[in-house]
């Protein structure tokens, strides 16, 4: 310790990491940049034009979300590149829920040491799934408090803010009825729900992250677990421009059975058909090796759907085959009903 007096860094916070960090990460940023971005990054806030969307009368729907637990099967396997990504799907996947196209993201990264390499990584995944989902980055925090954060321990939220014109908000209730059709589109695994399960379930295997993937051949468990959260943004956009969605629920925690209803009317239910689509092997693993009930399974994970789509019977071919045509594996699983 310096006979001058204590210092910030003597305390454990480096100033200069900081200012480090956000010079690795603007050109990051500036690769996310959409049409409203006013300023660069460096400031007290970011501000964003609405005007420049073009829209006529939007409504902002605004959502907040985290990683959970799966940041812990990140930082114990040190792929730190895609967690960002996570970070970003389920806020955008949110708001795409009310109809919104995302407009920007902001970030909040907390740790108790700054490694502005790994630092960097995390937030690369970060503007990854901005570019995925068309929000600019124009913002964040990023925290290094010692002694709230043991070793490489660290925290992330996410901020995103869209927009939509008011005439195409989700759900539409006054619309739905009985005998419309539900559509599930397939998740690109867990997302980023149930893993303090799934890690209990790691435990009960007596396997180790780097052993090879008892369900995804040529992958580390590890590697498996930690596949990121699919964005659903420029699949189904265009689907809520076009009018051919009546709903839309993102599967997050919950899993369907308690996700689907958050779009409906109190006067509709729904059937869905679980032997609709197809149960990927990671969710048969997790089931097998944790000896996990059905109805269980259902409430903790997407089992394979990570949206499900409410549409008129005439529309559901047209909706199938532009999802499709967007790389997408969609299922007819279900109906509304009345309640």
């Amino acid at each position: 310790m310096s006979k001058k007096g204590l210092t910030y860094k003597d305390a454990g916070v480096s100033i200069d990491e900081g200012e480090k960090l956000v010079e690795q990460i603007k050109p990051m940023v500036k690769k996310t940049h959409r049409p409203g971005v006013m300023g660069t990054i460096g400031g007290f806030g970011g501000a964003f034009d609405l005007k420049a969307t073009g829209m006529i009368d939007p409504v902002l729907i605004s959502g907040t979300d985290g990683v959970g637990t799966k940041l812990r099967i990140a930082i114990d396997t040190d792929i730190l590149d895609t967690v960002g990504i996570d970070l970003v799907a389920m806020c955008v996947n949110d708001v795409l829920a009310n109809g919104a196209e995302p407009l920007f993201f902001l970030d909040y990264f907390a740790t108790g040491h700054l490694d502005t390499t790994k630092a960097a990584k995390v937030i690369s995944g970060i503007a990854k799934g901005c570019e995925l989902s068309g929000a600019a980055l124009i913002g964040g925090e990023t925290a290094e408090m010692p002694g709230m954060y043991n070793g490489d321990d660290f925290d992330l939220a996410g901020f995103v803010v869209g927009a939509v014109e008011r005439e195409k908000m989700l759900p539409k209730h006054e619309k739905m009825k009985a005998g419309d059709i539900l559509i599930g589109v397939a998740s690109s695994g867990p997302h980023s729900n149930g893993y303090s399960l799934i890690r209990k379930i790691v435990d009960l295997s007596d396997l180790n992250w780097n052993d090879a993937s008892p369900f995804m051949p040529g992958k580390t468990l590890g590697e498996s677990l930690i596949t990121p959260t699919k964005i659903y943004v420029n699949s189904i956009l265009s689907l809520i421009k076009d009018d051919m969605l009546l709903g839309l629920s993102h599967i997050t925690g919950g899993g369907i059975t308690e996700n689907t209803p958050r779009m409906l009317p109190k006067n509709l239910s729904f059937d869905i058909d679980i032997s609709s689509f197809p149960r990927p092997n990671v969710f048969k693993w997790l089931q097998q090796t944790g000896k996990i009930d059905e109805s269980e399974m259902l409430r903790a994970f997407n089992c394979g759907v990570g949206m499900v789509l409410a549409v008129k019977q005439d529309k559901m071919t047209d909706v199938l085959e532009r999802l499709e045509s967007y790389g997408e594996t969609a299922w007819v699983i279900g109906q509304l009903k009345d309640a």
